[in-house]
């Protein structure tokens, strides 16, 4: 008996972690780069260039995935706290690349710009920044 409330609670606890896992989908409309140069000063923004790429953070697996090109997997290593100010609302990642160099990506939303959502990886050597809005569900586009 008390084996069978065991593996009942095991399935209610293992039922509740999957309702607060999720995947989000983002489609980027733009995006831009900033580089260092030799002597490790930040440039200048590139243009902004369109793109329509799907993009995807996934709190089962702890990763996010940009279906670029060539796809882009990063790990979470860690959930930061939300930050919030006047004008943006972000919330950051730690994460890893393939070659297991840790960075932050970040999601802010700028409250002042129509709350326009952005992603930005931030690496030491390079930044990306895409404009992204919610992946439009079945029946939207």
């Amino acid at each position: 008996m008390r084996l069978k409330y065991g593996f009942i609670a095991a399935l209610f606890f293992l039922a509740s972690m999957q309702v607060q896992s999720q995947t989000y989908k983002f489609l980027s409309t733009g995006f831009s780069v900033m580089e260092k140069d030799e002597k490790g000063e930040w440039g200048k923004w590139s243009d902004m260039k369109d793109t329509s790429l799907i993009i995807s953070l996934d709190t089962t697996k702890n990763r996010f995935v940009i279906y670029s090109q060539e796809i882009q997997l990063y790990d979470i290593l860690s959930y930061e706290d939300k930050e919030e100010n006047a004008t943006d609302l972000i919330y950051p990642f730690t994460c890893k690349d393939d070659d297991g160099v840790p960075f932050t990506l970040s999601i802010i939303t700028r409250k002042n710009q129509n709350n326009r959502k952005q992603l930005y990886i931030n690496h030491q050597k390079f930044i990306v920044v895409y404009n992204i809005v919610n992946y439009p569900e079945k029946g939207e586009r």
